[in-house]
This record gives C-alpha cells, sequence and structure tokens, in this order.
C-alpha cells in the first residue's frame, strides 16, 4: 500500500522541511536549556570532587563557604587535626572577584590554598604547581590565561605557573589558586587609605585613647594590618571512618558547622540553584507550549490546504482511520525532522557557551519522546477538522 503521508510529503518537502527546520531551532533552544541547567548541577558537584575533602567546617549558623559567607580563625585546623578519624585538615579561602590582565579582566574565583592539602588543584595540564609562598597562581584554562602571563589581584601581580581544567565553582567561573596567606590579603585586609583614616578615627577616639590602657592603640592598628580569617578549614577523614560521625564531633567540640559532601552537595544543588532551576523549568514549559502552537498550526493549515484531496479519498471509499494515520504520520515526521535538527543544532552551539552545557543521552531519549507526544497531540486539532470534511467537496464548485 502506498504510504499517503508519504506522497504527500514528497508533494510539499520544500514547506515540510523549512517547517521542520525551525521547530528544530526551538527543539534545539529546549535541549540547550536542559543542558544549562545539567551543566550547574555538574558545576556543583565538580567543585566539591575538585577539593578532595570530605568535611566542610565552617562558621557556625552558616551554610559557607560557598552559599553563604563564612569567616573562621586560621588556627582553628590545628585543633581540628587532632581530633579522632582526621587525616588532614587545611585552610581554604573562596573569593569570586575580577582579576585583572593587563586592560583586561576575567571574572574568576580566587582560591587560597595550602600546598599538599585539601583544595589544591588535583591536576595540571600544563605548567607546574605552585612552589612558592608569595605571587604565583595556577589557573583554569578557562580564564584565558596562559603559562607565563602576569595578572592582577588587588594590589599584588602573580604569575601564571600551571593551568588546569574544569575547576570552576558552582557558579560556572573558572578558578585561579593562589598561595593562602596572599588569599587572605586579597580577601579580609583593608587598603591603604582605608587603614590610614582607621588610624585617624581610633586615634580620636577618647575611649581608646587612655593613660591606662597601653599598647591598645598598637594592637588595634595591628589588627587592621594583619589578617587571621579563613572561610572554611577542608577535612580529609581516615579510611574506614564515617565523615558524619566525624562532623558530629567537630559540631559538639568546636562549637562549628561542619558538612558532609552528601549535605554539602544538597545546599549547592537544592537551595544555590534552586531559583535557577525554576526559571530553566518555566522555560523548558513554555517552549513545549509553544512548540505543540507551532506544529497544531503547521498541520491544520497543511490540512485545510488539502481539503479537496482528502474528499475525493472519502468519496473512493477511504477510511477515517486512514486519513487520520495520514495525518499523525505527517506530524510525528515533522517532530522527527525537528528533533534531529534541534540536537544537532544543540551539538553544535553548546561548546560556545558562556555557561557550561552538559547535554546528557537521558535527557535526550525523554526529549525525543516528549517531541513525538506533543505532536501527536497537536494533530489531533487537524484529524478533526480532516474527519468532518464531506465528500461531495470533491464534486462541488
Amino acid at each position: 500500500m502506498i504510504s499517503l503521508a508519504g506522497r504527500d510529503i514528497l508533494h510539499s518537502w520544500g514547506k515540510f522541511a523549512l517547517t521542520g527546520l525551525g521547530l528544530g531551532l526551538l527543539i534545539g533552544v529546549t535541549l540547550t536549556m536542559a543542558g544549562v541547567y545539567r551543566g550547574m548541577v555538574d558545576d556543583a558537584k565538580v567543585l566539591l570532587k575538585n577539593s578532595g575533602a570530605d568535611l566542610w567546617v565552617v562558621q557556625k549558623d552558616t551554610q559557607g563557604p560557598y552559599a553563604e559567607s563564612s569567616s573562621i580563625r586560621d588556627d582553628v585546623y590545628r585543633g581540628i587535626l587532632g581530633m579522632p578519624g582526621v587525616v588532614q585538615a587545611a585552610n581554604v579561602t573562596y573569593l569570586t572577584m575580577q582579576v585583572r590582565k593587563g586592560d583586561t579582566e576575567v571574572r574568576a574565583m580566587v582560591v587560597g590554598f595550602v600546598p599538599g592539602g585539601p583544595g589544591e588543584p588535583g591536576y595540571l595540564v600544563a605548567g607546574r604547581r605552585v612552589t612558592r609562598g608569595h605571587y604565583e597562581a595556577v589557573a583554569d584554562v578557562n580564564t584565558g590565561f596562559a603559562v607565563g602571563d602576569r595578572l592582577r589581584i588587588r594590589r599584588h601581580d602573580y604569575t601564571v605557573v600551571g593551568l588546569t581544567r574544569r575547576m570552576v565553582s558552582s557558579g560556572g567561573d573558572p578558578m585561579v589558586f593562589i598561595p593562602l596567606k596572599d588569599a587572605q590579603e586579597a580577601q579580609f585586609l583593608k587598603d591603604n587609605d582605608a587603614i590610614v583614616s582607621e588610624r585617624a578615627r581610633t586615634a580620636l577616639n577618647p575611649s581608646l585613647n587612655r593613660p591606662g590602657v597601653p599598647g591598645l592603640l598598637e594592637a588595634i592598628d595591628a589588627s587592621q594590618t594583619s589578617n587571621r580569617n579563613v572561610n572554611a578549614v577542608l577535612v580529609r577523614v581516615a579510611e574506614g571512618r564515617s565523615p558524619e560521625a566525624v562532623a558530629q564531633i567537630i559540631r559538639r567540640w568546636k562549637h562549628l558547622q561542619a558538612y558532609t559532601r552528601a549535605q554539602m552537595e544538597e545546599i549547592l544543588v537544592a537551595k544555590l540553584i534552586a531559583t535557577a532551576a525554576r526559571q530553566i523549568a518555566m522555560f523548558l514549559a513554555i517552549l513545549a507550549i509553544v512548540s505543540a502552537a507551532i506544529v497544531a498550526f503547521i498541520i491544520y493549515t497543511m490540512t485545510l490546504g488539502k481539503i479537496r484531496e482528502i474528499a475525493v479519498l472519502k468519496l473512493i471509499g477511504t477510511r477515517n482511520r486512514t486519513i487520520a494515520s495520514m495525518i499523525l504520520q505527517q506530524a510525528l515526521g515533522l517532530g522527527l525532522i525537528g528533533f534531529l535538527v534541534g540536537k544537532i543544532s544543540a551539538t553544535v552551539w553548546a561548546p560556545a557557551f558562556p555557561k557550561y552545557v552538559l547535554l546528557e543521552t537521558g535527557d535526550t531519549a525523554r526529549g525525543f519522546l516528549i517531541v513525538m507526544m506533543v505532536c501527536a497531540f497537536a494533530s489531533t486539532l487537524a484529524i478533526r477538522a480532516a474527519l468532518k470534511v464531506d465528500p461531495a467537496t470533491a464534486i462541488g464548485g
């Protein structure tokens, strides 16, 4: 039996192809939006994996160091090191800022780490690791920096000595790793003008300028020109020990908050990117509705354009089921063409997006099923119109 749908598509293949192309670009945008969400989740998981930590110890009653700000003293790690089940503990700081290279700026997360401890970049793709205590940096390749480049963070210049890959923040910003002391200065210390202004304000305060309090002004001045804070302590737990059990000990005896990797992932995925996830879900719903409306309109218009042909089919005894099947096949064919164009388009333009786009096979399969269901549903309007055609129309004027 000759395929009526295939013959009709070949008869008007130009219109059908252009419609499929337009629908495909819309489907490509939909797949890309889903990929952006998957990429955000993957960024959060990569951030935790790359830290090399089993526990994150932060300021009490905070969800730091990624979702909220956290500030603790940098000598806390010594007490944590002496706790049962702890193998390593290292201070770390995180600061998202504009890193300058000449006249250009790159938004990056600057990480202050202790060499050899948790928080250090796990691998390099070029160059070497940081070996000096000051003014050396390892950067993610997405910053655009190369080995040997000079970049500026706050008041100091740093030399890029190594490059790493896929080291990003939960927001997708590439990371720049510098020694901890330099990062503390960049994040917490005041600039020179602020220090001079604070000295003058302190000197004019009568309550601090009393003869009975020797050295108070000097102590305050020293606190303004030095820093002893970090954002978190990253902890590695001994093999065979439960991270949650160690975290409970830290919470009880150190009066700090400690999160396991599962808890930190919950914070990042369920809370930090929750709003973005809802926005993407709304866009996906809107795009699905728009796609259904486009398919319904196109199939309905194509059906109305061949009313006389449908009437002739009815006149010669063609069953309604055959006519409905023809229209449904055309709708599914349009959806298939659109999905192929959309998948290819999303794969091609995904690397050019500033955000990481992760196109998973499962999402592709689910997207294909949804497209086919939407096309089948959209064809019902055209099928109803076709079934109402009077066979007498074939012989009418």
